[in-house]
């Protein structure tokens, strides 16, 4: 009896187009679409929401299906995060590091296990990648300390409020620093870190008022830490301490449009880093070969170049 059963089943399978379906209906159907699996410094940030933005757009218009997660500026789970994506066998990894050295021996091990790596706004330091696509941050750092040394007419002491675990950090501060030697009157009295976050910049800045009571401006890294000790300022009616920040963010855009402490921005553009790194990954998953570094240009924005036309 279970004998005829079985053979039963099967047959009505067959009927229904099941096990039994024609070689013609099996070729026909969609192949499985490349996963990539994608670990971001944060999902919190406004850069980091329109990169994600860019990258599920880009992926969509080339047949790519994302899995995106964020670490959330906590090493051990992006680390935990990369290891899950080689289990799952992704077809390329894209990370943008919360800590660029930590991270290595994950991506190394994707690596191994023959998965593709990509590093998005912020570099892999010790491990090279298929791709980096990211802002100038070099000539972002150059910037900021130009448009600082301007509007302290080259004299004053200033902070830097630093993220050195991040390679991108460490890019800006460098062509801050390297620009910096053009302008001897001005010292940088300390670069203490707020670790790129809010709350901890407000606590930074109330320090250093306290420090150095003789500060006259800020080289804030992100907008974030440039919104956090803009408060701080306000609130210590400080007007005579300036800030220039990184990202150019629409709050921080608004900031300075309302004459805050935030008197400039090195503006990035979080969407054509997230479109070009979806780019490369699918031109590479096609054996195309693609470049191994793209820069994306910054520019400075202002009171003046905000200005309603």
């Amino acid at each position: 009896m279970f004998r005829r059963l079985v053979v039963a089943g099967a047959l009505f399978a067959a009927a229904c187009g099941g096990a039994g379906s024609s070689p013609q209906e099996k070729t026909a159907a969609a192949p499985a679409r490349p996963v990539v699996g994608v670990s971001l410094l944060t999902q919190s940030h406004t850069f980091y929401k329109d990169l994600e933005d860019a990258m599920r757009e880009e992926a969509k218009a080339k047949n790519l299906d994302l899995v995106i997660v964020a670490c959330e500026m906590d090493p051990a789970k992006q680390a935990s995060q990369i290891e899950d994506f080689i289990a799952q066998k992704v077809s390329a990894l894209v990370v943008a590091p919360c800590d660029s050295s930590a991270v290595v021996p994950y991506v190394q091990k994707a690596q191994t296990a023959g998965i593709p790596v990509f590093s998005a706004d912020i570099a892999v330091n010790g491990a090279p990648v298929i791709s980096h696509v990211a802002s100038d941050n070099y000539t972002g750092g150059k910037l900021a300390a130009q448009t600082l040394a301007s509007l302290l007419h080259d004299k004053g002491k200033v902070l830097i409020i630093d993220h050195p675990d991040v390679a991108s950090v460490q890019d800006r501060t460098r062509g801050f620093d390297e620009e910096m030697k053009n302008h001897p009157g001005i010292v940088v009295v300390g670069r203490p870190s707020a670790s790129g976050q809010r709350a901890k910049a407000m606590a930074v800045m109330e320090d250093m008022l306290q420090a150095h009571r003789d500060l006259n401006g800020v080289f804030a890294i992100n907008d974030d830490t440039a919104l956090g000790a803009a408060s701080v300022l306000e609130a210590a009616k400080r007007q005579d301490v300036v800030i220039v920040g990184f990202d150019a963010t629409a709050e921080a855009r608004d900031a300075i449009r309302k004459g805050t402490p935030i008197k400039a921005d090195i503006s990035q553009d979080p969407a054509k880093i997230g479109k070009t790194t979806i780019d490369l990954v699918a031109r590479h998953l096609q054996g195309e070969k693609v470049p191994t570094t793209v820069p994306v240009e910054v520019t400075v924005v202002n009171a003046d170049t905000l200005k309603t036309p």
